[in-house]
């Protein structure tokens, strides 16, 4: 997923080996015919805020998720180490991974606990990459975490998918799986009679239909798996775009412009199985567009404007999306702004951590999570079901929400800042942003009724106002005045 459409987006946060290498936002968005899966976005459009997880065998050499096997001279594609000099013994090294992977602390109680605590309402967890390895106990491939070959299978937690889902369905979550569409492991995807030349598929499938159709067999299948044995599942969030039919091609897209056959999955047919199971799923078939496509996920990016559909950031804590060792990660304040930012423009935050090839994530994900939930604890109703508020923003740092009904409106002050100091849990010191209130703040682009009461949340009594046009000014009492009055973003609501 490495794109973006410039003119939608204000907020770029192209990272270094961050990308999710496949995606753009699709612009023939189709909204579901299906009430059901109508009723199930709008509940998802309030959560607001998500968690993902990649997670697999590529945990152990703390290197990008799947790509370091694409035969792609990319900079996120770059092998590294000691096999990185012949593809062939890199790619079976790789492999071989299955044989060591026994993430013995996996908690996923731990996780859920840590995620409901940070205001998280629904999860999206990596059942299987590109590589092809399953997070999960599929009967189509011994490329599983359940398998023999693998050390974690004798656990009784071993069925890792199952194992997450369950432990956040106690939490009231909803349930997303994560399905790559491509599998660079089966033998009718990356066919070992020719070598891989790309990310696609490398043999043509009008010339070769019977493997063609074993493979989508195989996907159907293993959709099917995670459809029937797995628990009631809300949302299936495919990737790997470039596994479309060819008629859907846009060649003014860069990473588009290779796809040179017809990568029909037969999206149809899945979609129908998945909703026979699970009525109501919310389908992801990322930047493809159409009917089974429901919400787009915009990556490492914000859109400077509202979205004309459903859409959440899909965007990374780390720099990378699998573990790395000694990741930077974002402040708090980072996180918490780019939630706010996301919101004022009408969409979800999906926000990724990585877990370590034992099974944990990094103390510092645990302390980020834990300063976010503090922070919504006490501002959560200027977030969670809420609709943007145009203008949506005041200059470059008041960000608008408001309620469903419009009879309450929230301002998010981002501030001034001043730095302070925060520690991670690693017991490093990084930059926080304290905010102090002037002794008037304006804020333009609101129009409150005359009789409106205006408070800070978190602070008891209502402040003083006047409107001067399309500006209102609030009085900060003296007591707010040149302090520290919060962290992060702070919430002023108006209403009755």
């Amino acid at each position: 997923m490495k794109q973006t459409r410039g003119i939608f987006f204000l907020f770029a946060f192209l990272l270094t080996g961050t990308l999710l290498h496949s995606q753009e936002p699709a612009t023939h968005y189709v909204p579901p015919s299906d009430n059901l899966v109508l009723q199930k976005i709008a509940g998802w459009q309030d959560c607001k805020f998500g968690l993902m997880m990649h997670w697999g065998t590529y945990s152990q050499w703390g290197i990008v998720e799947s790509w370091s096997i694409c035969p792609e001279d990319e900079g996120w594609t770059q092998r590294r180490g000691p096999y990185s000099s012949s593809y062939t013994s890199y790619l079976k090294a790789y492999q071989d991974l299955q044989k060591s992977f026994n993430p013995t602390a996996f908690n996923p109680t731990k996780w859920a606990t840590a995620a409901r605590e940070a205001g998280m309402k629904y999860v999206v967890f990596t059942t299987k990459h590109h590589d092809g390895f399953c997070m999960f106990d599929t009967k189509q491939t011994d490329y599983r975490i359940t398998s023999p070959a693998c050390p974690f299978s004798s656990n009784p937690r071993s069925n890792v998918a199952k194992e997450v889902f369950d432990a956040f369905r106690k939490e009231n979550f909803l349930i997303g799986a994560y399905f790559s569409k491509p599998d660079w492991h089966h033998e009718n995807y990356w066919w070992p009679y020719f070598p891989p030349k790309d990310r696609n598929v490398n043999y043509d499938p009008k010339k070769y239909p019977a493997r063609w159709n074993a493979y989508k067999d195989f996907t159907y299948r293993q959709i099917e798996e995670l459809m029937t044995g797995y628990g009631k599942m809300d949302i299936l969030w495919l990737d790997g775009g470039w596994v479309r039919p060819l008629s859907s091609v846009d060649r003014s897209v860069d990473w588009q412009k290779d796809i040179r056959y017809d990568q029909d999955i037969d999206m149809p047919k899945i979609a129908a199985m998945a909703r026979s199971h699970q009525p109501g799923l919310i389908v992801v078939d990322r930047s493809v567009g159409g009917e089974f496509e429901n919400y787009t996920t915009p990556e490492q990016q914000v859109p400077g404007q509202p979205l004309p559909y459903p859409w959440e950031t899909c965007m990374t804590m780390g720099n990378s999306w699998s573990y790395v060792p000694k990741d930077h990660y974002k402040s708090t304040t980072q996180l918490v702004q780019l939630l706010v930012k996301i919101v004022s423009r009408g969409g979800n935050f999906l926000l990724n951590v990585g877990p370590s090839p034992e099974g944990d994530w990094d103390d510092t994900a645990y302390v980020r999570l834990k300063e976010m939930g503090s922070w919504l604890k006490v501002n959560g109703e200027a977030i969670y079901n809420n609709k943007p508020l145009a203008p949506y923003s005041s200059g470059r740092n008041i960000f608008f929400t408001r309620s469903k009904d419009s009879a309450t409106q929230y301002a998010i002050y981002l501030g001034e800042e001043k730095a302070g100091e925060e520690k991670t849990g690693a017991g490093k010191a990084v930059p926080v942003k304290e905010i102090v209130l002037p002794a008037e703040l304006a804020i333009e682009g609101l129009s409150p009724a005359s009789k409106s009461r205006i408070t800070l949340l978190g602070s008891k009594g209502n402040l003083k106002w006047k409107q001067e046009g399309n500006k209102i000014w609030i009085s900060i009492p003296k007591s707010l005045q040149n302090k520290v009055a919060g962290e992060h973003a702070l919430v002023f609501r108006i209403g009755s």
